[in-house]
């Protein structure tokens, strides 16, 4: 595992998730995707929102209010009011132009304003974002006035002076002299910029933006230096195309989920008819040739076979399927079964998130501990021999208060020596039991190791830690299981990554007493993927454990790091944290560090699992540590 930063910036994935729902829920579309980038754009065809790294440098809150304006001018403005018809054409005629940048990035700035008062229209709440954006804006442009005057560049400078003026709330600010001819044009710009007030489409923008070019480009000699916004130059015409999806679109089923067995043949399989309508027809009915299906079970079941069709059919169907060549041209005997259909919409292909994608699970067992590995684990048994003991007389201790505990307000039992509830309560209950049943620790857990190659330096202090946790849990009865993780750096490509998860010690073997030298055979591997990691051990906890509490531990010592993981191994590893957590799963980390831990990696830590994690500086206190924990968790679970 390895501290990897993304444009050396951490992300924050709690603002992160907060944005990505926001603009899922203003653009009413559940698979948009929210993206960080340099600069702020929207991409139709990926269904993507890209947010600029311009707010990173700011205050918190301006950096929130920030990068919330460009979540409200891409999800609301960008996706239901720009023509993105007209933006292909103007992007053709900027390629004839001698001033592109200049051409593109003037189209920002109108339609962004015209999108703007949309955004404040609809919902008037954004006005205060909207204002903090401009005020930020206004300051950053007036400090790139300045600096583009004093280096001479002058296309710039004068791009800065049109954004100031465009955004200006008085008319009496006063416009900088850049060059003799330019500054002859600003009566002209004046005029041409008052009209994006009124500009109504996108179509009005791209009228304004050629107008202005076309003089300028008889005045300015160079194009623009610098970026500030950015007009993505993507394949528009594609929109204008019928989207197949589109026509065939349905409601996702409530429960995603699929039956594991294969179709034989001897499925129990119901027909229904469904009547259609037509002029003949005394009485319609409610449903005509439709059918929605909104929960069940996904099965791997075809019923898209269709029956042959009969000289005496008058009603006239019209359906959108499949189609192949067939044989000489006998389309007779071809049936829907013989066709492979694509993977519908709520298969399981993401369900390890969509980060994981090609993410592959691959299980390697433990091996019969060797003598050296048996003598070593010996020693650390005895080293943390104390806490084990100490740890195990608390519990039990625990357990017999808890049998002998008498249980009182009851309907019946023995008498109680408290006699008050029967003259003031309706319904008195004076009675106790004493013997209650001996109760049992009802909990299970999950110990996921990090295998990253920078645990070379922890491993062995790990392995004292886990060794604590085994035989602690162990000796009062409670299943455990202990996995390493890892992810094949050499074998990784773009649609594979194994990952391997190393089952060290498993549930049915936990409590065996010659468990555990097998621990021994933890060691620093290669990458992590840990929100693939959690989610697969959540899996397994969630369809095979019963315990009424379960515990997830991930032992780790830095970020997610993993082929095309970097970017997005923060929000998806919480994410999986989340997810586990509504499952009913606590989620604990122990972030292992060999010195001071800095205030980034602090964030990041609690970025990822939020307040249940333990930093642990020193590695060889981690037994001292890890002690108090166990305790505090195995108490709750009685």
């Amino acid at each position: 595992m390895r501290f990897i930063q993304f444009n050396d910036k951490k992300i924050d994935s709690f603002l992160f998730m907060q944005l990505s729902d926001l603009a899922k829920t203003l653009s009413k579309n559940g698979q948009i995707e929210v993206e960080f980038g340099y600069k702020s754009y929207y991409d139709p065809l990926l269904s993507k929102i890209i947010l600029s790294h311009f707010w990173d440098n700011r205050s918190f809150d301006e950096k929130v209010q920030g990068l919330k304006s460009d979540v409200y001018l891409r999800s609301i403005g960008s996706k239901n009011y720009t023509d993105f018809a007209e933006i292909s054409k103007f992007l053709r005629y900027t390629r004839q132009s001698t001033l592109p940048s200049l051409a593109k990035q003037l189209f920002m700035i109108i339609e962004d304003l015209r999108l703007e008062e949309l955004c404040k229209m609809e919902r008037p709440g954004t006005k205060s974002i909207f204002a903090t954006r401009n005020k930020v804006y206004r300051k950053y442009f007036q400090d790139q006035l300045n600096v583009n005057l004093t280096k001479s560049v002058y296309t710039d400078a004068l791009f800065n002076s049109i954004y100031l003026m465009v955004t200006s709330v008085s008319p009496l600010d006063e416009t900088p002299s850049i060059q003799h001819e330019i500054d002859l044009l600003y009566p002209f710009l004046r005029m041409e910029l008052v009209k994006a007030y009124d500009a109504n489409t996108t179509k009005d923008v791209v009228k304004i933006c050629k107008t202005i070019i076309e003089v300028l480009e008889d005045v300015l000699e160079n194009d623009m230096l610098n970026t500030y916004f950015h007009l993505p130059e993507l394949d528009y015409d594609e929109l204008e195309l019928i989207d197949l999806n589109d026509l065939t679109r349905k409601k996702k089923l409530k429960n995603d989920d699929k039956l594991d067995d294969v179709a034989d043949g001897d499925e129990d399989v119901h027909n229904d008819v469904l009547p259609t309508w037509h002029q003949e027809t005394s009485k319609p009915t409610k449903s005509f040739l439709q059918f929605d299906l909104e929960q069940g079970t996904g099965t791997n079941i075809l019923g898209e076979t269709a029956r042959e069709g009969e000289a005496g059919d008058q009603a006239l169907g019209i359906v959108q399927g499949s189609s192949k060549k067939s044989k000489n041209h006998d389309f007779s005997n071809v049936e829907a079964m013989e066709v492979q259909h694509d993977a519908l919409e709520g298969t399981d292909d993401a369900r390890y998130g969509k980060e994981n994608r090609f993410a592959i699970p691959m299980f390697v067992e433990s091996q019969r501990p060797d003598p050296s590995e048996i003598e070593e684990y010996l020693q650390n048994k005895a080293q943390i021999a104390p806490y084990q003991k100490k740890l195990k007389q608390i519990i039990l201790k625990t357990l017999e208060h808890k049998k002998i505990l008498p249980r009182t307000n009851l309907h019946f039992g023995r008498l109680s020596k408290k006699l008050i509830p029967l003259f003031v309560d309706d319904n008195p209950r004076m009675f106790y039991k004493k013997d209650q049943t001996s109760p049992e620790i009802d909990a299970v857990f999950s110990l996921l190791v990090d295998c990253s190659a920078s645990m070379h330096d922890k491993m062995e202090q790990t392995k004292l830690g886990i060794t604590l946790f085994h035989e602690a849990l162990k000796s009062v009865r409670v299943p455990h299981k202990i996995t390493g993780f890892w992810e094949d750096t050499n074998d990784a490509t773009e649609t594979n990554q194994p990952n391997y998860f190393f089952n060290t010690i498993d549930f049915h073997t936990s409590l065996l007493h010659q468990s555990g030298p097998e621990i021994m055979q933890l060691s620093p591997e290669e990458d992590n993927r840990d929100g693939f990691s959690i989610r697969v051990i959540t899996e397994e906890l969630v369809k095979r454990r019963t315990e009424k509490q379960k515990f997830l531990i991930v032992f780790s010592d830095g970020e997610p790091a993993a082929f095309s993981y970097e970017e997005n191994g923060i929000v998806d590893t919480h994410e999986a944290v989340i997810e586990a957590r509504k499952q009913g799963i606590e989620v604990l980390n122990v972030f292992l560090a060999n010195g001071e831990i800095d205030e980034g990696q602090q964030k990041t830590i609690q970025n990822i699992y939020g307040k249940y994690s333990i930093l642990v500086q020193d590695i060889n206190e981690l037994p001292d540590i890890l002690f108090p924990l166990l305790k505090k968790l195995l108490l709750k679970s009685i």
